[in-house]
């Protein structure tokens, strides 16, 4: 895998560097969800995050700033974020044991399946729409426990619980078909 250094420095980059940074208020605020304004604060900090990982993918392509260590960064962003925020919600009782365990066991999954594959293709695999809309329902989720949703409408928060879960495991899935095809045709371009 080769990382060029002239898109190190780079609008994009420089964007997801800032969403891991946001773990830094997630641990502070989240074990006091109850206090203040805390939960306004995280879905606020939510909406933030993700935002920038929207921006974070056009302007790499905008500006013609797409490169190998982007593609690192932004899903190590992603789950930089997720874990910590869903580990902070366990902690709290915010969570059930089974959802922290699935989101977890995903993206750690996903994470050293990525390392894999990159050592043996050569290059890393961008995220995928999949990826993109399991996070959204993750975050989803999360924002529907922030903000006591389950108080309120009991169908939809299932309706999210549920969603997110099935598309956890449906991207692991996708990601390891993916990640199948893409070794096999590497190899017979190899053979050729």
């Amino acid at each position: 895998m080769n990382i060029s250094f002239d898109k190190i420095f780079t609008v994009s980059n420089f964007i997801s560097f800032l969403r891991v940074f946001l773990v830094i208020p997630y641990i502070i605020i989240l074990p006091n969800l109850d206090e203040g304004n805390n939960r306004l604060w995280v879905i606020i900090l939510i909406a933030i995050g993700y935002i920038s990982d929207l921006l974070d993918g056009y302007l790499a392509r905008k500006l013609n700033e797409v490169s190998e260590l982007g593609k690192i960064i932004d899903p190590l962003a992603d789950k930089v974020c997720v874990i910590a925020v869903v580990t902070m919600l366990f902690l709290s009782d915010e969570i059930p044991t089974f959802y922290f365990v699935v989101i977890i066991l995903r993206d750690v999954i996903i994470f050293f399946g990525g390392i894999l594959v990159s050592k043996k293709i050569g290059k890393v695999l961008p995220s995928n729409l999949l990826g993109k809309i399991t996070v959204s329902s993750i975050g989803f989720f999360i924002i529907a426990v922030v903000s006591n949703l389950h108080q309120h409408s009991i169908m939809i928060y299932d309706f999210l619980y549920y969603i997110s879960i099935i598309l956890s495991f449906a991207s692991v899935a996708g990601y390891a078909l993916r990640a199948y095809e893409i070794i096999n045709w590497n190899k017979k371009s190899e053979n050729i």
